[in-house]
Parts: C-alpha cells; sequence; structure tokens
C-alpha cells in the first residue's frame, strides 16, 4: 500500500540544498558509482527494457547476474538523460537516460548504486557486456520537484521553466537535463509519483 501511495522506501542520494528558490532548488550532489545501460529506444518498447537490464544486474528479481553473483540495494531515484553525450557511461536509484542523433534515439537508463560503493571496481562485475560501471564527481544541479505521469510533454514543459528561472537568477547551465523517478510507474499512482528534473550548472 506504501509504494502506490509513494512511499519511498529505499536509499536515495544524499545532497546538500545550497539555495532554495522561486519553485526550484539548486543543490549539490556528491560523487557516486553508477550502472549504466544505453540502448536504442527505436528498437525497444519502453524505458522498462532498460530498467530489466539493470534490475537483473542487482538481481532485483531473481538472482543477479554479476560475476560475485552479490545482491546490490536498489535505490531512488532512476535517472533519464537526454541529450549529446556520446561516450558510454555506467548510474542509487536513479535511471538515466541520454539522447544522441536524429536517427537513433539512443537512451542512456542509470541506476546509483548504494553509497557504500565509493569506487567502480568495488561493485561486482556485471556478467551482461550491456551493463557498465561507472564513477561520477561531484555536481551540482538545479532541481524541480513534481508529481504526476513524466510524460515527454510535461518533462519539456518542466524543462524549459527551470532553464528560465535558472537564466533569470544568474546560474549558467553546463549541460543536459536529467529525469529523475522516484517510484515504480507500474505501482505507484500517478498523483503519489515523486519526479525530478534536473539541469547541472556551474
Amino acid at each position: 500500500m506504501g509504494l502506490i501511495l509513494g512511499r519511498i522506501a529505499v536509499e536515495t542520494p544524499k545532497y546538500e540544498v545550497i539555495k532554495s528558490l522561486s519553485g526550484y532548488e539548486i543543490r549539490k550532489y556528491p560523487p557516486a558509482v553508477l550502472a549504466q545501460v544505453t540502448y536504442d529506444s527505436s528498437q525497444s518498447t519502453s524505458d522498462k527494457d532498460g530498467f530489466t537490464v539493470l534490475a537483473n544486474y542487482i538481481g532485483a528479481f531473481s538472482n543477479p547476474q554479476n560475476t560475485k553473483p552479490e545482491k546490490i540495494a536498489m535505490t531512488a531515484p532512476v535517472i533519464t538523460k537526454t541529450g549529446g553525450e556520446s561516450e558510454k557511461i555506467a548510474m542509487t536509484a536513479p535511471v538515466l537516460t541520454k539522447e544522441g542523433g536524429e536517427e537513433k534515439k539512443m537512451i542512456t537508463m542509470q541506476f546509483s548504486l548504494p553509497a557504500k560503493y565509493t569506487k567502480a571496481e568495488e561493485a561486482p562485475k556485471p556478467t551482461d557486456e550491456r551493463v557498465v560501471i561507472r564513477e561520477e564527481g561531484e555536481k551540482k544541479y538545479g532541481v524541480v520537484k513534481f508529481s504526476g505521469i513524466a510524460s515527454e510533454k510535461v518533462v519539456q514543459e518542466k524543462v524549459e521553466m527551470l532553464k528560465d528561472k535558472l537564466a533569470g537568477d544568474g546560474y549558467k547551465v553546463i549541460g543536459e537535463f536529467v529525469l529523475a523517478r522516484y517510484n515504480p510507474p507500474w505501482i505507484t499512482l500517478p498523483p503519489f509519483r515523486t519526479n525530478e528534473v534536473m539541469i547541472p550548472v556551474e
């Protein structure tokens, strides 16, 4: 019942709120170790395909698909990034989705691994070669939180609104936005879902 009503019962990233402004926050996130999968969304039915690959790596549904094998606790949010990085990147639970190119819509979905993993080599090695493990350094984001369904239209509206607010308050955007989703969409009722649009700033 708690998950249906949006309770977040898993580890989430620790961050520092640097400033609370009108409708958004500036946050600083510490370094993290991420597990990541990149796929062509035009050949995939939904984000669930990327999610399943990462969930299998940590053993969320069955035996973990890593060399130890070791079950890894799920985290939140699942992060989705869109926009232009061509390098392969491996993510607590956020899942990240990155988009690149005009003909193929490449999606990179990431889970942040639990904070006990401080180096990429400390994380169990994936047996599925599509899963990449990487370290991410400290980052600063402008963040706006919202509930409901994170449709492409809604997310784009939040991105444009946040970009306008950041520019108006003198912050320089230094990368593409990230969509963070904290609740399983197939379980949690839309009004109780927690979503965030995050834009990296200097």
